[in-house]
């Protein structure tokens, strides 16, 4: 399956519906099922701010994203609109979770207030390509901090847009799998892993 190049289009607007307050935290939600579960994308013309994955429901979807927004954005207004905004991208997902080899470093996505270790962690980490893996040492090394293996758990565990910056790859030594912050929990990283690596063979 090739690559599609995907952008986020420019006639998403980051201005909040008339009445509300926190304009600038105006954000799109598209949900949709997947072979893990319902999942949903959150973002708008800054990029993509929230995968949500694994979810029992539509309904499950709609209540971690007013949570997170809430987290986010300290604004229980959950200032968002359900809408089918990314379609391509969500296309994309579905077909990642169904076995196809699919990349994703094209994708913008917005994540503000990072601190500098923050943002070299990101960006090493979106060049583990399909089917690699990375232990949080290696990682910690890429980023300028070869002591910081701990600190690089932190911000995997505090992402935002699993798969899309894909810490399922980032492994504890000695074959362990580290942690994973989904419904799903540590099965899921391992079958994402799995699902990579049969793909490749």
């Amino acid at each position: 399956m090739g690559q599609r190049t995907v952008s986020v289009p420019k006639s998403i607007s980051k201005t909040a519906k008339k009445g509300t307050s926190n304009e600038s935290f105006s954000l799109k939600l598209s949900i949709f099922s997947t072979e893990i579960g319902w999942c949903g994308l959150m973002g708008n013309s800054e990029g993509v701010e929230r995968l949500l994955m694994g979810h029992h429901s539509a309904a499950d979807v709609r209540q971690a994203a007013k949570q997170v927004f809430e987290e986010d954005h300290n604004d229980s207004i959950n200032n968002f609109e359900e809408t089918n905004w990314f379609p391509d991208l969500s296309e994309r997902l579905q077909d990642y979770y169904q076995g196809a080899v699919v990349e994703f470093r094209d994708v913008k996505v917005s994540l503000p207030h990072m601190t500098k270790f923050q943002a070299r962690v990101i960006r090493e980490l979106k060049k583990i390509g399909y089917g690699k893996q990375i232990t949080y040492g290696e990682l910690a090394t890429k980023a300028g901090a070869p002591r910081a293996a701990r600190a690089v758990g932190t911000v995997m565990s505090t992402n935002r847009i699993p798969i899309i910056i894909p810490c399922h790859r980032v492994v504890a030594s000695g074959g362990k799998l580290g942690g994973f912050s989904s419904p799903q929990g540590t099965s899921l990283k391992q079958h994402l892993l799995t699902l990579e690596s049969e793909a490749i063979q």
